[in-house]
């Protein structure tokens, strides 16, 4: 279940920030590369500062 919503969250994160760097400012792209850089971490260290949040939210893993 956590998993889905992480995955829901970064999606989500990513296309509304192309949609206002297309609509807005090209430094949303900025917020782009930031969930990207969040997401290669996260493979490598096991660690997600989302997954803290949902977790401190209640949400069950």
């Amino acid at each position: 279940m956590i998993n889905r919503i992480i995955r829901a969250v970064a999606g989500s994160f990513v296309l509304i920030s192309l949609l206002l760097a297309i609509y807005v400012n090209q430094n949303w792209l900025w917020f782009t590369a930031f969930v990207g850089a969040n997401l290669l971490q996260s493979a490598f260290t096991k660690w997600c500062l989302m997954e803290d949040i949902l977790k401190k939210l209640g949400v069950k893993p």
